[in-house]
């Protein structure tokens, strides 16, 4: 009943089945049609016909040895008998009603029984439930009504719907098929004109993007040389290691780039694995790691960007948070690498930035640490791009916790990956 088509048509078959409902009851009242209590009268009337005809003319009517078979209509026998019997012709009539629900009347005389049909009854039940049944069927006509106006007037919003939940990791939206209605296929060529836009700009960017990173390597590497006669020991140790954050933030925008246009083919690889042997060469590298739990599982990826993915998020734990501990755990759905450490954690209105190019939680505290600021970004991206997921909080007590999630493989394996 939330959604906008239930509610649609529920307001559409309110208002059919109100407007019916007024009208008939104003045509009752105008016409008002007779009940079976008043239809006794002439019925009554027509008794005394036949049995003044039986009395009279015994030929003109069919007179039988038992009365009509059928089930007695117990109410209709006794009004017409009370009815009669204040006429002062009191008889035992008895009204029977057939197979086919048809009233069927026996009078019984000298000679047995008078059956004659009734045509004149009101249908069983009285006009009440003739109008029940009436508004029954406009209901059931007008939920099936409202049903299909509704659902041809939220058919936009649902295939607007739809497309934003097909979007992929590259953020686009896919081509949609123009037909059906008019305002379908007005909404289809919309969201497609939009997409293409989207499409036309992401690409943009990055060429902007990995244009700028390119060229800046010439002058980098011209600098460098200069600042290599820099005589002073101190100012030449600040100008090289400016210029080196210079070509690591150039290195980071191109492979930025690289990511989000890539194409690599995933495949099948053990997950736990490729985490156990990246802590093991992260610690040769002199970085507090530690491996803290290692349960099987299998991914869908490209090895090579989801190892830079994994190396960024650990490494960023380990020089932010002083320790890095890992931990990859599976379901039978999903596979969860936790890395947590023991830094100061992020503030928590800064927590929705982490994933955005160069951001720095405590930019005072983290100047002398190496790093473009897009090792998260491109993480981000990598870990998208594999149909995963990746949540960062602080932790319950210090530091920060780091949750990748990824869907398990489920193809069949023919080997070891």
């Amino acid at each position: 009943m939330t959604t906008l088509q239930a509610k649609l048509a529920v307001l559409i078959a309110v208002v059919i089945i109100s407007v019916v409902s007024i009208l008939t009851g104003v045509l009752i009242y105008l016409l008002k049609p007779p009940d079976e209590r008043q239809a006794i009268g002439p019925l009554a009337d027509q008794v005394q016909l036949l049995v003044g005809i039986a009395h009279a003319a015994p030929a003109l009517v069919s007179i039988q040895q038992k009365p009509a078979e059928g089930e007695v209509d117990t109410d209709v026998t006794s009004w017409l008998r009370e009815t009669l019997e204040a006429r002062g012709v009191p008889r035992d009539v008895v009204v029977f009603r057939n197979s086919s629900g048809l009233p069927m009347l026996s009078i019984p005389v000298d000679q047995g029984w008078l059956v004659a049909q009734i045509t004149d009854l009101p249908p069983p039940g009285g006009v009440f439930n003739l109008i029940l049944m009436w508004l029954a069927v406009i209901a059931l006509g007008a939920i099936a009504i409202a049903l299909l106006f509704a659902n041809r007037m939220v058919k936009p919003l649902v295939l607007l719907e739809k497309a934003i939940e097909s979007v992929g990791p590259d953020a686009l939206l896919p081509e949609l098929a123009i037909t059906g209605p008019v305002e379908v296929r007005v909404t289809a060529k919309a969201l497609n004109s939009l997409s293409s836009r989207l499409k036309v700009a992401l690409e943009s960017r990055m060429r902007l993007v990995a244009a700028a990173g390119h060229d800046l390597r010439t002058p980098i590497t011209r600098m460098r040389l200069r600042a290599e006669f820099v005589e002073d020991d101190d100012d030449r140790t600040m100008w090289l290691k400016d210029i080196d954050e210079l070509a690591r933030i150039a290195e980071s925008a191109i492979l930025l780039v690289r990511e989000d246009a890539g194409k690599s083919v995933p495949e099948p690889l053990r997950l736990d694995t490729l985490i156990s042997d990246l802590v093991s060469e992260l610690r040769t590298l002199s970085y507090d790691v530690t491996l803290t739990g290692s349960a099987e599982a299998i991914v869908r990826a490209n090895r090579t960007s989801l190892n830079r993915a994994f190396r960024n998020l650990i490494i960023n734990a380990a020089t932010h948070g002083r320790r890095a501990r890992v931990a990859v755990q599976g379901t039978s759905s999903e596979a969860h690498v936790v890395i947590d450490d023991d830094g100061p954690g992020i503030p928590p209105e800064m927590i929705g930035q982490v994933f955005e190019p160069f951001f720095r939680a405590h930019p005072a505290r983290t100047k002398d640490i190496d790093g473009a600021g897009l090792g998260l970004t491109i993480a981000h991206e990598i870990v998208q791009r594999a149909g995963g997921s990746i949540t960062i909080e602080n932790g319950p007590l210090h530091g920060l916790l780091q949750i990748v999630k990824l869907p398990v493989d489920q193809m069949p394996r023919s080997g070891p990956a």
